[in-house]
């Protein structure tokens, strides 16, 4: 046994069907009862219905989350959490509204209560993504792990499809770049192993039949464990390269991951043998970057960053971005490989 180090993080997990019926028990867990509910305008249902569950605890709905968490969607929400005198944030959708409350959290120190209808993972983590001036920039600090986690597998069965797929990819890729990690320790690589396994297992049942509930139930497991990885270790290649393309090309976050994570594992995979073989197992496939690019392929994922609307003039910048600071690889970050892993991913060719 390797010598590792191993933090666990502070938060709260409620897992099950039809647990959104106890989020008010939980905002009174909390001492609070002024719950500031948020969501994207596409779930603003959603939200109203978390908002009458919370009845006299509710103070109101904010629609406005948008991918990558922009400063100036904030700044707007900030307001609406000042006006209303909030004293709990509650986020009901997928990663763009728990960036928002994660926002909020570390501009205010209010309490968290997340309920994930994705697959992101970003709900586990003590990590913030923001968006100003077309730049995306992230941090680690505790001040943003919300207090509460509400997984309710029967929100996740009405997720569309080709969500469903690009955010289980999303989660994945959370998974593998922890198993390489200089941060990696035994718990998180069981952990992401298993998360990997589970959301492999999901993505072809939920493709043919996306209200089968054994499978939804272990694609939002998955979506836990790898999360949990997120949140315990440092990320590499494949994230800075997702945060390059999604903050300064305004790519679709969960799509640009599930294009760029084969063509980033086949750019570690000389550096991470034992690694990529653990992967390829949890995958059940005999190649780690190539059973990838077929999961997402053979499920109706965007495969090409070409049809996520990158054009082919903007890998220049994408390049000079990603290698402008140093960040740890298991590879070294070299200009001329980095150009041609993104040149692969846009034009989508198998690893």
């Amino acid at each position: 046994m390797k010598p590792f180090v191993y933090n666990a993080l502070p938060s709260r997990v409620i897992f099950g069907s039809n647990t959104l019926y106890q989020i008010k028990d939980e905002l009174r867990l909390l001492g609070k009862n002024r719950g500031l509910v948020l969501s994207t305008a596409g779930q603003h249902k959603a939200a109203s219905q978390v908002s009458n569950l919370l009845g006299e605890f509710s103070v109101g709905c904010f629609n406005g989350a948008v991918m990558h968490t922009p400063i100036t969607v904030t700044n707007d929400a900030l307001k609406i959490v000042m006006e209303t005198k909030a004293d709990c944030i509650i986020a009901i959708g997928g990663g763009s509204t728990i960036g928002l409350a994660k926002a909020i959290a570390l501009n205010t120190n209010l309490p968290q209560i997340v309920i994930p209808t994705t697959y992101a993972g970003s709900e586990a983590t003590p990590i913030i993504g923001q968006t100003e001036n077309g730049v995306k920039t992230t941090q680690r600090t505790l001040k943003v792990l919300p207090e509460v986690i509400i997984y309710d597998v029967e929100l996740t069965k009405t997720l569309p499809v080709p969500i469903t797929i690009t955010s289980a990819m999303n989660a994945i890729a959370h998974a593998i770049e922890a198993l390489y990690s200089k941060d990696a320790n035994p718990f998180i690589s069981m952990l992401a192993e298993q998360g990997i396994e589970a959301l492999a297992r999901a993505i072809p049942i939920i493709y043919h039949s996306p209200l089968d509930s054994a499978a939804r139930s272990d694609a939002l497991f998955g979506a836990w464990a790898c999360g949990t990885c997120l949140g315990a270790v440092g990320m590499s290649i494949h994230h800075k390269l997702c945060h390059t393309l999604g903050g300064s090309f305004s790519l679709p976050h969960a799509e640009t991951h599930t294009v760029i994570l084969p063509h980033a594992v086949a750019y570690n995979e000389s550096a991470t043998t034992e690694v990529m073989a653990r992967v390829a197992k949890a995958l059940g496939v005999s190649n780690a970057a190539q059973g990838l690019y077929d999961l997402a392929a053979q499920h109706g994922a965007p495969t090409s960053l070409k049809e996520i609307g990158m054009n082919a003039s903007d890998i220049n910048l994408a390049v000079e971005i990603a290698c402008a600071s140093p960040y740890w690889n298991p590879r070294p970050i070299e200009a001329n490989a980095i150009h041609n892993l993104l040149s692969n991913a846009f034009y989508g060719k198998r690893p």
